[in-house]
This record gives C-alpha cells, sequence and structure tokens, in this order.
C-alpha cells in the first residue's frame, strides 16, 4: 500500500490544482519516491482516439513515476465542463463515493510511496445528491493540501476552506499560495496575512511562470512528511 496520500484541493476551480499537484509529484520524484496520482472524476473532457481525455489528467499521468493507463487515472472522464454530478446525471453515470475510493484503493496498490489525488473545484463539490468529494478524502484519511488562488476574495475562501476541513477530521498537511493576478493590490501583505491566520504550514508560493514544467514548479515547493 502507498505510504502517503495527498489530496489535492483549491479554494475555487481554476487555481491551480493540477500546476502544484504536478509540481509535488516532480518534488518527490527527485527525492527518489515512487509516486502514482489519480483524478478520480473529470469534467471537461473531449473525444479523442483513446476515447474521452483531460488535459489535467494527462499531465498527471506523465508527471507521476509510476506510469499508469489513462483508465486508471481517470476512471469517470466526462465531457462537459460543468459541476460533476451534474454531467454525470446527464450521461447517465452513478458515482458514489464507494466507487471513487474503490479507484483510489487500487492506484495505492502498486509498488508506489506517494499517490496524490486531485478533487474537482473546491472542498464540497457534490458528487450525487449526498456526498461531495470531501467524503472521499476522509474516506482515505488523506493529508490535504490546499491550494489558494492567490486573487482578490482568497483570504475568505481560503480560511473557510481550512476551517471545514479541519471540522471534517483531516489533518492539513499545508497549504501553497499559487499567484495568478501578479497585479493583484497588496498581494505580499496577503500572503503573510494567511500564512498568519493558518497554522499550517505554506509549502510554496508559485510565481506566474513561462516554464510550467512540473519540475520548474517543484522548484517552489516543499514535499510535506505526512
Amino acid at each position: 500500500m502507498a505510504k502517503q496520500w495527498l489530496f489535492i484541493t483549491g479554494t475555487d476551480t481554476d487555481v491551480g490544482k493540477t500546476l502544484v499537484g504536478c509540481g509535488f509529484l516532480a518534488a518527490a520524484n527527485q527525492q527518489g519516491l515512487r509516486t502514482a496520482a489519480i483524478k478520480p472524476v473529470a469534467a471537461g473532457c473531449e473525444v479523442t482516439e483513446q476515447g474521452m481525455t483531460n488535459t489535467d489528467a494527462l499531465q498527471l499521468q506523465a508527471a507521476a513515476s509510476h506510469k499508469l493507463s489513462y483508465q486508471q487515472i481517470n476512471p469517470i472522464a466526462l465531457e462537459p465542463a460543468i459541476a460533476p454530478h451534474i454531467a454525470a446525471a446527464e450521461a447517465g453515470v452513478r458515482m458514489s463515493v464507494s466507487r471513487l475510493v474503490g479507484y483510489c484503493r487500487g492506484v495505492s496498490l502498486m509498488p508506489v510511496d506517494m499517490v496524490v489525488i486531485e478533487g474537482a473545484g473546491g472542498w464540497r463539490v457534490p458528487i450525487n445528491s449526498r456526498e461531495t468529494l470531501a467524503d472521499v478524502a476522509r474516506e482515505l484519511n488523506c493529508a490535504v493540501i490546499v491550494v489558494v488562488g492567490m486573487r482578490l476574495g482568497c483570504l475568505n475562501h481560503a480560511l473557510l476552506t481550512m476551517e471545514v476541513i479541519r471540522r471534517d477530521g483531516l489533518q492539513i498537511a499545508g497549504w501553497v499560495a499559487n499567484i495568478l493576478d501578479e497585479e493583484m493590490p497588496r498581494l505580499e501583505e496577503n500572503i503573510d496575512t494567511l500564512k498568519q491566520c493558518i497554522n499550517e504550514p505554506c509549502l510554496g508560493t508559485v510565481p506566474r511562470l513561462d516554464d510550467l514544467s512540473a519540475e520548474q514548479v517543484a522548484t517552489f515547493l516543499t514535499v510535506p512528511a505526512c
């Protein structure tokens, strides 16, 4: 079984979960750890010769040291870029915590030291009328990394996200400031505010980069010891 589960969530959608997840995979690879990744559900997939594929899942597949098939990386691939539970219902696809947890545990049985699990959207994204992706992380007892998209409004989103993860009883391994808006007023002051208000460690600040390779992102991150 994998020694370490890292669940990557974000303060919102499009805040850089995949970018940061790939960075952590590359950093762990450089430390000699054997890594795998899974994005259990992805909405916003394209029809290709290989079937439905998602750009984020492909990036995770490339960044992990243990190579898995696309189906193992992204077992539930949905075409429209909408809320996953709505896309699944429209496609007639059944999603449940037990099903998603089963996919994740299957990956963890591989000969790896760390599995990165990327969520979809933020912490409370529904997967059906009763369950959310947070329930998957809880069932697996994952350590959670929160990606904070640095833009106006992020302080509230970050603190609320941290609060509810703690309330759910999970360990927050740390958080990452991903700079989305370089022109954000008082950017450094906002990052300092988060450092003062959040007890868990800041595992890195990722600037806007021309080189978006996992190896480049890794230079700005510290892999948590969970």
